[in-house]
């Protein structure tokens, strides 16, 4: 699948490694594919993420995704349901962290050095990239650009589609950004 990617959607994987290196964690993650899309310039997604107006919101989106992570990766919405059970997200995380240092539930390495070796892709940023190659057939197109990325990752629930929904992105007016939409072609 990857020789169909465009120059564009394979400078977003490989940054996702990056972003997963310089995070220490052990894997790549769906976060480090949006992580990777805010840093591109002059593509696709990322004119469409301007276009969004979330060109000057870039350090929010990424402060809402380090939240996320020091949440163990669980969205508001679970972190909500389960206060509605009677359970205290922010609580267990802080006694976490009390005990084993920030960002103990984050799967990253903190204070033990770098993780060295292999990142291998988690099973949710497999299905973005398999959700890429989904939305490019289904608008049959013959490459894989970011922009199919950007889509998958907000067509998908979970935490990269919920902070981009909180900052006004979602997979309809991302669509509408690069595809037009109805009441744009009618005037």
């Amino acid at each position: 699948m990857f020789e169909r990617f465009t120059k564009d959607a394979r400078a977003v994987v490989k940054g996702a490694v990056v972003q997963a290196e310089e995070a220490g964690a052990r894997s790549v993650a769906a976060e480090h594919l949006l992580l990777a899309l805010l840093d591109r310039e002059g593509s696709r997604a990322s004119f469409a993420l301007t276009a969004l107006g979330l060109g000057d919101r870039r350090d929010a989106v990424r402060a809402a995704l380090e939240r996320a992570r020091r949440r163990g990766g669980l969205t508001q919405a679970e972190t909500d349901a389960l206060a509605g059970l009677g359970i205290d997200v922010s609580g267990i995380v802080a006694r976490v962290e009390e005990a084993h240092g920030v960002g103990a539930l984050s799967g990253e390495r903190r204070g033990g050095g770098r993780w060295t070796g292999h990142r291998p892709f988690e099973r949710e940023a497999k299905d973005v990239l398999t959700g890429a190659l989904r939305a490019a057939t289904g608008r049959r197109d013959r490459r894989i650009g970011d922009e199919h990325i950007l889509l998958a990752l907000t067509a998908r629930p979970g935490v990269p589609a919920e902070v981009l929904a909180d900052h006004g992105v979602t997979h309809e007016s991302v669509t509408r950004v690069l595809h037009g939409g109805g009441e744009a072609r009618a005037s």
